[in-house]
């Protein structure tokens, strides 16, 4: 790993979480990329236009390394074994949602942009046919990441992201390391593990909703609660076992985390009116 060019990269919408999340990690002497404003397929693409990095450990600005050692030895093994993509599979399993299981959602990833960037074109990525490999990936996903009564479907039409047509190519491709996770005591939070097993991170969800009042979110989504308090209490977990002091922001940091967001609110609001098109066509692609 000595001789491997490493970026850590975070897309990234809440300032202050990000900062947050970063000071769990700046110390390990990788450069740090905030990326915002991108969409949630152009943020791959992004990071494959960085020719100076062969590793890019991609981390949320939710998420919470808890284990660093646990983190680089997974870099290391993904080298080694000459893997394209390591990460939480979207479905069937303690994440949250009841996506397709050979996606990773894309909260943590390790990605091996020297691989990827051999086989990689936008237009590969268009011209993959899915289907025609269905069958085949569904066999060889690994059958104990399936917990009952968790959701997921392996149809492509069924819970569609952006960026799902670039981590099924990958699928199809190259070679994807599906994580093991499990889900935290808050009913929330997934705990997530590297290839030996060893917690890596905590990934809290609803981001969108921290700096938002209780009161708002429960009209906006009654089952979400007051996320604040409860991605505090994992934010406190990763400083504490990790022996890393917390970040005491003051009053300019306060201040420049609220002018941030306005901006970032600036250029989202149009941005979502302008992608309301494909929106609709992938929901009318869901229903048909």
């Amino acid at each position: 790993m000595n001789h491997v060019r490493i970026k850590i990269f975070c897309r990234s919408f809440d300032l202050k979480l990000y900062r947050l999340s970063k000071g769990l990690y700046e110390s390990w002497g990788f450069p740090c990329v905030r990326l915002t404003d991108q969409s949630a397929d152009g943020y791959f693409y992004t990071m494959l236009k960085h020719t100076d990095c062969d590793i890019a450990i991609n981390i949320d600005e939710d998420c919470f390394i808890t284990n660093k050692q646990a983190v680089l030895d997974l870099v290391n093994y993904v080298i080694d074994q000459k893997i394209a993509n390591a990460g939480c599979p979207d479905g069937g399993t303690w994440c949250p949602r009841g996506g397709n299981p050979l996606v990773t959602n894309p909260f943590f990833n390790v990605f091996n942009l020297n691989l990827i960037r051999e086989k990689f074109s936008k237009q590969a990525i268009q011209d993959y046919d899915y289907g025609q490999y269905r069958s085949q990936l569904e066999s060889a996903f690994p059958q104990e990441f399936l917990y009952k009564d968790r959701p997921y479907n392996f149809d492509n039409s069924r819970y569609l992201e952006p960026y799902y047509p670039f981590f099924l190519w990958m699928a199809g491709n190259m070679k994807t390391l599906y994580l093991h996770n499990e889900r935290y005591s808050d009913g929330w939070t997934t705990i997530l593990h590297n290839h030996k097993g060893e917690e890596m991170c905590r990934h809290t969800w609803l981001a969108r909703f921290y700096s938002m009042p209780s009161f708002i979110v429960k009209h906006w989504q009654p089952t979400a609660g007051a996320q604040q308090r409860r991605i505090d209490v994992v934010i406190d977990y990763a400083y504490q076992i990790q022996n890393i002091e917390k970040p005491d922001f003051g009053f300019l940091d306060k201040l420049s985390f609220t002018g941030n967001k306005i901006i970032r609110w600036c250029i989202k609001v149009p941005q979502r009116i302008m992608g309301w098109p494909k929106k609709l066509k992938r929901k009318l692609s869901r229903n048909s």
